[in-house]
């Protein structure tokens, strides 16, 4: 099984350097497709890979000058408070509204990327607005996290960029470092749970803590324009997984 893993972190972490997300959108389908994993250990063991996933790539945007380590850090703060209400919230209320007014919100933003293609410069206009915004953007990237099993990079990407107006590489290398106390976070918990198949999750997670160099260079090579379209073909993808996935209630 070591071959499918290995191949499972190499998509994964091109994912992650190029659109600056977790790779779990990429990782928690193929674990399910190509290992005996079930849904919720593939999503604990994806979550695990991604802890040095997202270091490694983080670091790669940071040396390049491409984070906004305040914006990183309200993200973060928002997010560690986020995920426990998501998980609460998932036992509590109907989630299919909710699935789909976040697709709706996820199809306006990819609309917004392409239309108005962002500019590779763009930084944050600091205020009181804007830290408010940004803490609750993270609160945002935790809620749907425990909700609907998705990870908040994608969430934070495409907001930085249509609504912070952050540069393309900045909103990536943000979103990286971001992500990364919530997914360890996470990996705790659902390691006490025994959710997490260690071994898988560090075959996974060092293949493509290697394999996000090539994506990290892919998106600084590649045009912002381009860049955009790609992005956007990503948030359509996981449209379509948020639309397809069951919102049944778990087990109690």
């Amino acid at each position: 099984m070591i071959l499918p893993l290995l191949s499972i972190g190499v998509i994964g972490g091109v994912f992650a350097g190029l659109f600056g997300v977790g790779g779990g959108l990429v990782m928690v389908p193929l674990l399910l497709a190509f290992t005996r994993l079930d849904q919720r250990q593939a999503s604990a063991t994806s979550l695990l890979a991604i802890v040095p996933t997202a270091i490694t790539s983080a670091a790669q945007y940071g040396f390049r000058g491409e984070i906004d380590v305040g914006a990183a850090a309200l993200l973060a703060i928002g997010a560690l408070a986020g995920a426990p209400l998501g998980t609460l919230l998932l036992r509590r209320i109907s989630l299919v509204w909710l699935k789909w007014l976040f697709i709706a919100g996820l199809a306006l933003t990819a609309l917004r990327i392409v239309v108005e293609v962002p500019q590779r410069d763009g930084a944050v206009d600091y205020g009181a607005v804007a830290v408010v915004g940004l803490v609750g953007l993270g609160l945002l990237m935790g809620v749907v996290a425990g909700l609907l099993g998705v990870g908040g990079g994608i969430v934070a990407v495409a907001a930085l960029i249509a609504i912070f107006g952050m540069g393309d590489l900045a909103a990536k290398g943000t979103s990286l470092l971001a992500m990364i106390p919530g997914a360890i976070a996470g990996t705790v918990a659902n390691r006490r749970a025994g959710l997490v198949v260690v071994r898988d999750g560090l075959i996974v997670g060092l293949a493509a803590a290697a394999s996000s160099f090539l994506g990290v260079l892919a998106a600084f090579w590649l045009p912002p324009a381009i860049s955009a379209w790609l992005f956007a073909g990503l948030l359509v993808v996981a449209i379509v997984q948020m639309a397809l996935r069951p919102t049944a209630r778990p087990e109690s």
